[in-house]
């Protein structure tokens, strides 16, 4: 019975399988294992430091934790990477921000994971859209492209609810495309900021 296994062998299986984030019924499923000895061997190896407990119902190996933006496309469902997170991913942002932003239909929320705040903005069905699936190695995760990143941040610039940044670089980004995200939001305050930028 796998309940009765080391953990070395538990972290085997979890990484061949590339389960690197899981529910407690994918833990059950995997292992064939009943939920309450799941829920008990998930407690007691998270109090042992072999599992990180992400939010309730998520886990993840302390030792394999997958990246930063992995983690924020996990926590919230659906979430894409946006805002000045991605900004700075594209170095249209001179700094990195200290918290991971994401964009989501679902009601805003922050979530700490360690020493990392992630933070999720509710955004319009309509706009959610824009975002691509990026592979670098052996990560991959869902992040808006440089237009819709811009879009969406000056769209929470607009309602007031995010300083504007000064130093961005937007040169390379296709004014076309920053225009036809602006108006999935219908939003003239947008317009008229987006129109003065480019």
């Amino acid at each position: 019975m796998y309940i009765l296994m080391k953990p070395f062998k538990v972290r085997e299986e979890l990484l061949e399988r590339k389960m690197l984030i899981f529910t407690p019924s994918q833990f059950s499923q995997i292992f064939g294992i009943l939920a309450y000895k799941t829920k008990y061997y998930l407690e007691k190896w998270t109090r042992e430091g072999f599992l990180v407990r992400l939010k309730q119902g998520l886990y993840g190996l302390k030792s394999d934790l997958p990246s930063e933006e992995e983690i924020a496309n996990r926590l919230y469902m659906p979430s894409y990477l946006s805002f000045e997170y991605a900004l700075a991913y594209y170095n249209i942002l001179p700094e990195m921000p200290y918290v991971v932003t994401s964009a989501t239909t679902k009601p805003t929320r922050n979530l700490i994971v360690g020493p990392k705040t992630f933070v999720y903005f509710k955004i319009k069905q309509q706009a959610y859209t824009g975002y691509v699936l990026t592979k670098i190695g052996e990560k991959s995760f869902l992040i808006a492209d440089p237009q819709k990143a811009l879009v969406d941040y000056l769209y929470f610039v607009a309602l007031g609810k995010k300083p504007i940044y000064d130093r961005l670089d937007i040169s390379s980004l296709s004014k076309e495309k920053i225009l036809a995200y602006a108006k999935l939001y219908g939003r003239f305050k947008l317009d008229d900021m987006l129109m003065k930028l480019i």
